[in-house]
């Protein structure tokens, strides 16, 4: 187990540590705080003042959003409005701006719909399906152990069996496992991991997840095809699909049933789920830095939609606002 194949993909959600949460037996009932959180990931992939967290190295575009009405979200302005401008950020796993593209790992994409009375209805998702941990608790503990001793030296075995203690991280280990290195961000395909919630006007509720399916198909590189690829390559290919082939994102949703759990983001629906569509987006332009200052917090989302009560859905909102005003006041 690598420790930038590991933490490229964890760390895509550190921002959850913006709430004071209260660790489990594995943590000794210590009470974390949103500091210890920030100087954990320091710790882990060192300090770059102004750049996000995690996530640092990305690429925004922008794009339209056309609806696909149906009858899960009867009445939804997200799908009632036509066509609407998208902003979106591409990212790769980890905190350095110059993370290695080459590398496999965490892919991260945010996005941003906008509705003609100026609301907002956020998308922010990764290329792994299950997120590290059925908790920020477990997340926390699990990024503990990664930390090096006082000779530099990191305990495979203290990890290891942290893991076993906490059967809620495994399936993101074993993703991280035979993760491959993404071939374009045009050949991703993005999950939500979290469930939400849409209210209709019969006053029946709408249980689902959403992923994002690329129109060019998912796409990865074998080692000897990802070494043999520039150290920056990701920003370059998106643009030359954008001239050669209409680059489009089809955002669906998944229908929960009752017995599937809405708290655990660990936790994958039954492949067998229904799905529909709500929409495409079709990316326009790439590059600048359009989305250079926008806080993509999943918990924004336009009328009629609301989060679960999923703790790590729940820490998000001000976890990114703390990270926001540090990274614009340059900390």
């Amino acid at each position: 187990m690598k420790y930038n194949l590991i933490t490229s993909s964890i760390m895509a959600f550190f921002l959850m540590a913006g709430a004071t949460a209260t660790s489990n037996a594995a943590e000794n009932d210590k009470k974390v705080q949103a500091n210890d959180f920030i100087e954990l990931f320091e710790k882990l992939g060192g300090k770059h003042p102004g750049y996000r967290k995690a996530h640092a190295n990305g690429m925004c575009a922008s794009g339209t959003f056309v609806p696909t009405p149906n009858k899960h979200f009867t009445g939804a302005a997200l799908l009632s409005n036509g066509e609407l401008p998208v902003s979106i950020r591409f990212s790769v796993g980890g905190s350095s701006p110059s993370s290695n593209e080459r590398a496999p790992g965490a892919r991260g994409m945010g996005m941003q719909i906008q509705l003609p009375d100026g609301a907002l209805h956020t998308f922010t998702g990764n290329n792994f399906p299950v997120f590290a941990g059925k908790s920020p608790e477990v997340f926390y503990g699990f990024l503990s152990t990664l930390l090096p001793d006082e000779n530099g030296n990191a305990d495979p075995a203290k990890t290891m069996a942290f893991v076993e203690q906490n059967p809620s991280l495994q399936a993101n280990i074993a993703w991280n496992k035979t993760a491959k290195t993404s071939a374009s961000f045009a050949n991703t395909e993005f999950f939500g991991l979290h469930t939400f919630y849409f209210e209709q006007p019969n006053e029946q509720q709408t249980k689902f997840r959403w992923n994002i399916e690329p129109s060019l198909g998912v796409k990865t590189l074998e080692k000897a095809e990802a070494d043999s690829m520039p150290t920056e390559f990701l920003a370059d290919t998106f643009a030359q699909q954008l001239k050669d082939e209409t680059v489009s994102f089809t955002i669906m949703a998944s229908l929960g049933e009752a017995q599937d759990s809405d708290i655990d983001p660990s936790q994958q629906w039954p492949s067998e789920r229904p799905q529909v569509s709500l929409g495409t987006v079709t990316i326009k332009t790439s590059g600048g830095d359009a989305c250079k200052n926008t806080n993509f917090d999943p918990n924004v989302m336009s009328a009629g939609f609301t989060p679960s009560a999923d703790p790590v859905l729940k820490m998000r909102s001000p976890a990114y606002a703390i990270s926001f005003g540090k990274r614009l006041s340059g900390q």
